[in-house]
């Protein structure tokens, strides 16, 4: 059987769904998700292998305007994720809060659009969110305004919530696979380690929790992550980790009065965790505060957050 690879990325300003698009194509959750900006921080392979064919997803940090040294090393991400792919998946927002028009496309989608001509690669147009849109027929607005910037070799409306127009767009990245080697295998669905699924897992629930500004100041290294046994002989995964927050006054707000909103984080990470490894999980969280820790390179490698 001769087997067939793409590899393919997705690119897009923050908040546009693109990991929410990700994980609804794997149908597995690989990528954390959340309604803040800027909530993926380096670059993520999600793996989808059907048959002969193999897609390699790369999902990239939002684009943006970087006002740190975390969101210049989130910028090289992006680059990084598109150089030598067999295609970008460019992620819009078809329901926007801000008010739409063919003038109004946002400048780094500008941006975006330039950096593909450049590159000289194959894109297709994925409008996400169109469960909330009102009026469907806004779309064929959306759509002929990109496509007047960029001949796209698809445009594909879809919802990453609903999962409605994810198999269309499928069926497009899978016509674009070549013969070549899986570079991954059959079995596996992502590059990450497990440690550092388990770290995004934590930071997802101080993403859901936690008051708008707080999280993007917050950075998660685990300490321990080892699986044992209980007293009575059952498997449990044990991991401690450290929350890292940039001021004196977010640690108060991520422990909460009496060490409630701790508590709570933990308690939702280590749900998530006992749902992925199938067994039981010991969560133990620490807060401390590095002051600045986002134009501080040392601390954004040994976060593991530099460009990859």
């Amino acid at each position: 059987m001769q087997t067939k690879s793409a590899f393919i990325t997705l690119i897009g300003r923050p908040n546009v769904g693109k990991s929410s698009l990700m994980n609804n194509a794997l149908g597995q959750k690989v990528a954390i998700v959340s309604s803040k900006p800027q909530t993926t921080r380096t670059r993520i392979m999600g793996v989808l292998t059907k048959k002969e064919t193999q897609l390699v997803f790369i999902d990239t940090p939002g684009f943006h305007k970087p006002h740190n040294l975390l969101g210049q090393n989130m910028i090289k991400a992006v680059d990084s994720g598109i150089n030598g792919v067999d295609a970008a998946v460019l992620v819009v927002d078809a329901a926007p809060d801000f008010k739409w028009s063919s003038e109004n496309i946002p400048p780094a989608e500008l941006e975006l659009i330039n950096i593909i001509k450049q590159k000289k690669i194959k894109c297709i147009l994925v409008l996400n969110k169109i469960d909330l849109l009102e009026k469907k027929e806004a779309l064929l607005s959306i759509i002929m305004a990109y496509t007047a910037l960029y001949d796209f070799s698809a445009v594909v409306p879809l919802s990453a919530k609903t999962g409605d127009g994810v198999d269309a767009l499928l069926g497009e990245l899978f016509s674009l696979a070549k013969e070549a080697p899986h570079y991954f295998a059959d079995d596996e669905i992502t590059d990450q380690p497990e440690r550092v699924m388990v770290a995004e897992m934590i930071r997802e629930k101080l993403l859901l929790t936690l008051e708008r500004e707080v999280p993007h100041g917050i950075a998660v290294d685990l300490e321990r992550f080892v699986e044992s046994d209980t007293k009575a002989g059952e498997p449990i995964v044990e991991v401690e980790a450290v929350i890292y927050c940039e001021k004196e006054s977010h640690k108060g707000i991520v422990i909460g009065k009496g060490g409630s909103q701790l508590k709570k984080i933990g308690s939702m990470a280590r749900r998530d965790i006992e749902e992925f490894f199938g067994i039981k999980a010991s969560v133990k969280l620490w807060v401390k505060v590095k002051e600045d820790w986002r134009n501080r390179q040392g601390l954004i490698h040994t976060f593991g957050l530099d460009c990859k």
